[in-house]
């Protein structure tokens, strides 16, 4: 009867044990199951990061706005300019090798007017503005100042004028130089600019002989103004300072007897001079790469190029 019982419970705790077992696998299978959604398979790639991130790299990556300038920068008018636009334009093209500047030598009215069509960035005009321009909505902003010379041919032997003979020279009321140098028995011969020249308004209203000169020779250029009085002994004309330094042929004369240069440009001292400026459409706005141009012809940084091409800087 014992070992019936022995039996028995032998057999039960086989089945419990084989209960327990049972139970144990089953919970071994569902936690399983529950982990595979959470664990990434081998075979698949990990998840991408949120669009907002990406955005955030790509912005980081990419370079700062105007590190770099790029096109095409187009001035137009004054020939007198020439000199310093030149070479602030070489030097603004070392700094900024994607920008062509372009320097059209038309002369200051058709400068103006291109500022005011709208078919340049910037006007350049070696005088200032008058009423009518400012009216139509256009702007100048002086970037340099220029001496006009009054050049004679260099074997005229007068060294000196004052503002009242130079007047009476261009309008005919003196007409051999005898009256003004002794000893010079010779015609006096203006050569000058064309009508719209800056250099021709500043020459006529700094002397009060607007509409009233009396010119041998209207030339479109200040190097063919300094070429014609440089072929003619008798001859005398105007022309910017800065072209007249390195010429052959000519000599600038004192007048009053302040001879034209830098400092008595500068300090005021020589009467005949004017503004050079930049021409702006107030309704049109600059680019980039014409307003980056301006601020360098404008900056401290240009000052030293601005002398050495003869004309006088601001500061």
């Amino acid at each position: 009867m014992k070992n019936e019982q022995d039996d028995w419970r032998m057999n039960e705790m086989k089945k419990i044990s084989a209960l327990f077992l049972a139970l144990a696998m089953c919970v071994g299978l569902m936690a399983g199951c529950s982990s595979t959604g959470d664990t990434p398979n081998s075979d698949q790639p990990a998840s991408s990061p949120s669009t907002s991130t990406q955005t955030d790299v790509q912005t980081s990556t990419q370079p700062s706005e105007n590190t770099e300038l790029s096109g095409v920068v187009n001035l137009n008018g004054s020939t007198s300019v020439e000199k310093p636009i030149l070479a602030m334009a070489e030097a603004f093209n070392e700094m900024y090798p994607d920008v062509k500047v372009n320097y059209d030598p038309t002369g200051s009215g058709t400068g103006i007017n291109a500022a005011l069509q709208g078919t340049c960035d910037v006007g350049l005009a070696s005088r200032d503005l008058k009423e009518e321009e400012t009216s139509q909505g256009l702007t100048a902003t002086v970037f340099a100042l220029d001496g006009i010379a009054i050049i004679v041919n260099s074997e005229n032997p007068v060294a000196d004028l004052t503002l009242d003979q130079i007047a009476k020279l261009a309008t005919g009321e003196i007409s051999n130089w005898s009256e003004v140098v002794d000893g010079y028995d010779a015609p006096v011969v203006l050569i000058g600019r064309e009508a719209g020249s800056g250099t021709r308004d500043g020459f006529e209203s700094i002397t009060g002989t607007e509409d009233t000169c009396v010119y041998t020779q209207e030339l479109t250029s200040t190097g063919a103004v300094i070429q014609a009085v440089a072929g003619n002994p008798n001859a005398f004309g105007y022309a910017s300072l800065s072209a007249v330094e390195s010429a052959d042929g000519v000599k600038a004369v004192s007048v009053e007897g302040v001879a034209p240069s830098e400092a008595t440009v500068l300090d005021g001292t020589y009467k005949v001079q004017r503004n050079f400026n930049f021409v702006f459409n107030s309704s049109k706005e600059l680019s980039p790469a014409a307003q980056a141009f301006v601020d360098f012809a404008l900056s401290a940084d240009a000052a030293d190029l601005i002398a050495g091409a003869g004309a006088v800087p601001l500061a």
